[in-house]
């Protein structure tokens, strides 16, 4: 699967200028915070200080030996515009198998140069508006396939990316202790970390699914356009008092029972990674983060007042159906963690087929029963 990837990323025409996509998001990309130069080199040693410290609380909440030793990855700590560089680097390595066969597809009838870069233009000037919008929003984030894309110098277990400004900002808006907060938002992410690093299988397991998900996605061009025009339609007429998180317009695509069947296991799995590490951080008491009642508190009530745009953005990409994996995953691990242990629960990380089905996830008994637990 690997060299299938890096080889469709190197020799499929691209249908997607992915450097393109980089310059956009940088130059559309919000201002930060105004801080300092010195400020600056101060939070970037300090938000890898707290990643390090990280680690061994971990260890010792999951009980997963692949905290004790994590130097197949590297940790980054990031603007918006190197943090929007580094999604497109994977996402050239998530969708190039699936736009080789969408151009197979194409019936021999190859697209002249000219078309590839028009083509190219508009999908990376579209994507990087994307980026933007989403560069000033994410705190951190865990790229397992970093070291997948061509020419990458990324280790073999990839790369944590903490966006610092985006750190700072939220910290000043919520007015909490930046130390404790810091380290607050290092366990979430180093969770994702360890979480790849006990699963060794999982990156490769995980870009299995999506190049099978993005492959029946774009497959056939004319489907596509013409449920393309139809979710438009239905995002127009939703109506802004609407609060029932979906799964997104863009997944709304979906129609077919195996494009369904592929979104609802990467659904579960990205429950599963996100619950896990919600659920670590809220093992954490206030003799690791003295601040983290009112850390939780205000985190929590976050978000409430966000205006028209942003949330027809959110709506569009599906965020709030994400904030919701957090919740229904932390859920299925705590109630699989009070029948079994953490012991139990870490047979979740031994093999592709113990992960938990969608519906699993709605029902831990199911899983527990599977598993003979």
């Amino acid at each position: 699967m690997v060299s299938s990837a890096r080889d469709s990323s190197a020799g499929a025409p691209s249908l997607i200028n992915w450097d393109l996509a980089a310059s956009t998001a940088a130059r559309l990309a919000p201002p930060g915070p105004e801080i300092s130069a010195g400020e600056i080199g101060k939070a970037v040693e300090n938000l890898r200080f707290n990643a390090d410290i990280s680690v061994p609380h971990v260890h010792d909440i999951t009980g997963l030996e692949a905290a004790r030793d994590l130097r197949d990855s590297h940790v980054l700590v990031v603007d918006r515009a190197s943090w929007s560089k580094a999604n497109t680097q994977s996402f050239a390595v998530m969708l190039q198998p699936a736009l080789k066969t969408m151009l197979d597809s194409r019936n021999g009838v190859a697209m002249t140069p000219a078309a590839a870069a028009a083509s190219g233009a508009i999908t990376g000037t579209q994507l990087g508006a994307v980026l933007a919008f989403l560069s000033s929003k994410v705190l951190g984030q865990y790229d397992p396939f970093a070291a997948l894309a061509p020419d990458s110098n990324a280790p073999a277990g990839g790369r944590l990316l903490l966006v610092a400004p985006n750190i700072i900002s939220v910290e000043r808006e919520l007015n909490v202790h930046p130390d404790d907060f810091r380290l607050w938002v290092c366990l979430h992410e180093q969770t994702h970390r360890v979480q790849f690093a006990a699963a060794p299988w999982l990156r490769h397991h995980m870009l299995d699914e999506i190049e099978k998900l993005s492959g029946n996605l774009l497959g056939n061009m004319d489907s596509l356009v013409e449920r393309a025009g139809a979710v438009a339609k239905s995002l127009r007429d939703r109506t802004p008092s609407d609060k029932t998180p979906g799964r997104g317009a863009i997944l709304d695509l979906l129609q077919n029972p195996e494009e369904k069947a592929s979104l609802s296991h990467i659904t579960a799995v990205m429950s599963l990674l996100e619950g896990h590490a919600n659920v670590v951080m809220d093992a954490v008491d206030s003799s690791i983060v003295p601040s983290v009642k009112t850390i939780r508190q205000r985190f929590n009530e976050r978000g409430k007042d966000r205006g028209v745009v942003e949330k027809f953005i959110r709506n569009l990409l599906g965020l709030d159906a994400k904030m919701r994996q957090y919740t229904d995953g932390a859920k299925f691990v705590r109630e699989v963690v009070a029948v079994a242990g953490m012991e139990g629960f870490n047979r979740v990380w031994e093999s592709a087929e113990y992960l938990p089905t969608e519906e699993e996830i709605h029902n831990s008994k199911l899983w527990l029963e599977r598993m003979g637990l």
